[in-house]
């Protein structure tokens, strides 16, 4: 609701920046800055257009809103994009509004055989669904979710699981080393030991002899 008040708000800045640009071409001033800051917000309502017919969506198909207050938000959503469609044609009428587009600018815009752009833009998967529909294809989603999300969970266990045995080898190994590593050192000392013997009892012996 914060949104659509928002969304409002664009759309009477944009109308009054056409006024102005108006004023200023039938004044001989340069309208050039003004028609890009039409162009920039013309942009931001489409956009925010587009963000509250996500969220309605979402919010009729997961239940958080009744289905009497979704058709009623949707009309609304119908009389915003009805009125980013006359500011748009406003805006490339450079000066010379038709009376229909001049009366509806600030007033919210006209419902005159207006058709409902979101069930023509609705995504091919939902389209011609009922409500029911709608609840059945969502907690289908959400069922494939969590089949996804215990089959990740699963694997994230056994990446665990073989981390462990990992480290539980490395350990191993380490200690291993470690004991080779001192027996090394202990052959090494006797060597060592050895080896003065040796040259102690040949000295020894050339002496005698």
């Amino acid at each position: 609701l914060s949104l659509y008040d928002a969304t409002c708000q664009v759309a009477q800045e944009i109308a009054e920046k056409i006024q102005e640009r108006n004023r200023c071409q039938r004044n001989g001033e340069s309208s050039a800055k003004v028609n890009v800051i039409i162009r920039s917000s013309l942009q931001n309502l489409r956009e925010k257009i587009d963000q509250l017919k996500d969220l309605l969506l979402r919010a009729v198909s997961t239940h958080q809103i009744t289905q009497l207050e979704g058709d009623r938000r949707q009309n609304l959503v119908d009389d915003l994009l009805t009125r980013q469609k006359q500011l748009q044609a406003s805006y490339k009428n450079e000066g010379t509004e038709p009376d229909v587009i001049r009366s509806s600018l600030m007033t919210g815009g006209v419902k005159r055989g207006v058709t409902n752009p979101w069930l023509l833009e609705e995504p091919e998967e939902t389209r011609g669904l009922g409500f029911d529909d709608l609840r059945q294809q969502q907690r289908r989603i959400i069922e494939e979710q969590d089949a996804g999300l215990d089959a990740l969970s699963s694997i994230i266990s056994r990446q665990k699981q073989m981390g462990q045995e990992i480290g539980n080898e490395l350990d191993e190994q380490n200690e291993i080393i470690d004991d080779l590593t001192n027996l090394v050192e202990n052959t090494d000392d006797k060597l060592r030991n050895q080896t003065r013997h040796v040259k102690m009892v040949d000295k020894k012996s050339t002496s005698c002899g």
